[in-house]
């Protein structure tokens, strides 16, 4: 039985050279600019065939069509409204990102949501917008539309100044978490800012050290500190009985309860007394006032 011979790729003889015969124009040319066009790098894609490393070998794409005909596209193009399928673009890319932060890209949401590498990217540019911490945001939300109009609400993370970014919490290539969260729980996400709510503490309240979001809502709230609810609503939520010292009946809107007038709608309501709600270290803390 005859053996198969495998045939080479046929890559155009003078690499990029060959290429900017017809795309020597913007944006184009701005890869030269970038990180994928330094030869003097092994690990760039200009240091072995430039253009088709990406693009891959494409030696009907390269002659000039003759009169009334269609000249074929790469063999891997990019973008929405490429003809390549989408997992094989993102082949592409993978076969050098596939370490580091883009490890759990196979199984992550934005995989399986048939996502491509190049909706978020921009490689023919010198900085891409993605990574730029002021620019980073407008990428997401073209489609986290929610989560953007969430940051016009009054109480939020300092997103739109760039002192916070989507990054910060989320990694867009996947991770062990959920949410694509960079830690492996919403709480371990939180503490890389807020590492004095950690713990641990003397007296523990146990929805805070179980999850952060039964109380709080990350990207945007109506309440201040970005609570779910305001108090003493968000806490009746839990303590709807009555318990010791005073009565915990719910309030309607006015403050008022089956015992009358109540003042514990003002101000901070229940964080009045309870300052300490994450937690206390206080010997007397068992109620977290102090």
């Amino acid at each position: 039985m005859a053996e198969t011979v495998e045939t080479q790729p046929e890559y155009a003889r003078r690499g990029d050279k060959t290429c900017l015969k017809c795309h020597d124009e913007l944006p184009v040319t701005l890869i030269y600019h970038t990180p994928h066009a330094q030869q003097a790098d092994p690990n760039s894609p200009f240091a072995q065939q430039q253009c088709e490393s990406c693009h891959g070998a494409s030696p009907e794409h390269i002659p000039t069509p003759l009169e009334g005909e269609t000249k074929p596209p790469p063999m891997v193009s990019f973008g929405q409204q490429s003809i390549t399928p989408v997992d094989k673009q993102n082949q592409q890319c993978l076969t050098c990102h596939q370490k580091g932060l883009q490890i759990h890209w196979q199984g992550s949401q934005h995989q399986f949501a048939d996502l491509a590498c190049s909706s978020c990217h921009r490689i023919h540019i010198k900085e891409d917008p993605v990574l730029i911490r002021q620019d980073q945001a407008a990428v997401c939300f073209t489609c986290h539309g929610e989560q953007r109009a969430q940051l016009f609400r009054r109480s939020r993370h300092p997103i739109k100044e760039a002192k916070t970014i989507c990054s910060d919490c989320h990694n867009a290539h996947g991770s062990n978490g959920e949410k694509l969260l960079v830690e492996d729980t919403i709480n371990e996400t939180c503490y890389l800012c807020h590492a004095e709510k950690r713990g641990p503490f003397l007296w523990e309240h146990p929805p805070a050290q179980e999850n952060c979001s039964l109380c709080h809502t990350p990207h945007g709230s109506t309440q201040p500190a970005l609570l779910n609810n305001r108090a003493p609503f968000l806490c009746q939520e839990c303590h709807s009985g009555v318990e010791s010292f005073h009565t915990n009946a719910l309030y309607d809107g006015r403050g008022v309860s089956s015992t009358g007038g109540q003042s514990r709608l003002l101000a901070k309501s229940c964080l009045n007394c309870h300052s300490n709600i994450h937690g206390s270290n206080h010997p007397s803390g068992v109620r977290f006032d102090r």
